[in-house]
């Protein structure tokens, strides 16, 4: 006769999934967020649709919104307050730092509040809980396609009106900073979520923290525009080093350094390390404080 023990384990069937109540920190399950990759497209398709199927000009105010902005910025920050941009034509330098950052601010803002935005499906079924901040990345990874679009329009036209800049073999780096700015933006994005399941006042911080973060980078001036006695300050903003390069590589012009690209990247790989582990840790028990 066989024992209770051996008949149970004859008939127990070869789980593929197996929820537990504590796992290790370093314990991210990267293999289910690769398997759940059809849900990942599938949030994407859901971000893009639901944000402007009630608009009128629809995916228009991708190209409206850095438009506008670059309009903004080159009366105020270029006629009015007659701030340099290193001999290129205004909009254009403002509308290359507007892009780059754009990508870079919206991975953070969004991300920054993906526990209380989607607590209900997090309450209600399983799956990678990392899916949803990936997907809020990839899916303004379209924005910013888009958006870059109209900055190599605008370079066209330049070209055509005869402006002086140039196309260096940095831009060749353009893959790996947008993949910098995708990454430096979850990175902190999912410390600041994890953190506002405790302290909700910090949502409230983020958006006016970003405008802050945005006029201590070279968006609307160049880093050699800046006193000499700040530009060390400057240059502590990760996203410094990357906007530099972007311009450098397409318009020829910036204070690029392979030390200011290589402190963006060891900022970003740190940044992306804590707030995975943290974001993993913070995905069990926060249900209970949200």
């Amino acid at each position: 006769m066989k024992t209770i023990n051996e008949q149970t384990n004859h008939h127990s069937p070869d789980w593929d999934l197996v929820i537990e109540p504590q796992s290790s920190l370093f314990d991210l399950n990267l293999k289910d967020v690769w398997r759940y990759r059809d849900l990942l497209w599938l949030l994407v398709k859901r971000d893009f649709v639901s944000f402007y199927k009630q608009t009128i000009l629809g995916p228009l105010w991708f190209f409206i919104q850095p438009l506008f902005t670059t309009i903004i910025f080159t009366f105020v920050f270029g006629n009015l307050a007659g701030l340099s941009t290193d001999g290129l034509p205004q909009p254009l330098f403002y509308l290359a730092g507007i892009t780059a950052w754009n990508y870079f601010a919206d991975c953070l803002t969004k991300t920054s509040t993906v526990f209380r935005d989607n607590a209900n499906i997090f309450g209600k079924v399983y799956f990678p809980r990392l899916i949803m901040p990936l997907s809020i990345v990839v899916s303004n990874l379209v924005r910013f396609g888009v958006q870059m679009l109209l900055f190599v329009g605008m370079m066209l036209y330049y070209v055509a009106v005869g402006a002086k800049f140039e196309l260096t073999l940095w831009a060749l780096l353009f893959p790996f900073l947008v993949l910098l700015m995708a990454l430096l933006g979850l990175g902190l994005g999912l410390v600041i979520t994890a953190l506002t399941t405790k302290y909700r006042d910090l949502a409230f911080l983020i958006t006016f923290g970003v405008q802050l973060m945005m006029y201590a980078t070279t968006v609307i001036y160049p880093l050699s525009a800046a006193p000499a006695k700040y530009q060390w300050l400057v240059a502590l903003n990760p996203m410094t080093g990357i906007i530099e390069t972007f311009r450098y590589g397409f318009l020829g012009s910036g204070t690029h350094t392979l030390y200011s690209l290589g402190y963006s990247v060891l900022v970003t790989v740190i940044s992306l390390i804590l707030g995975v582990l943290i974001f993993n840790k913070t995905e069990k028990t926060f249900v209970d404080t949200v």
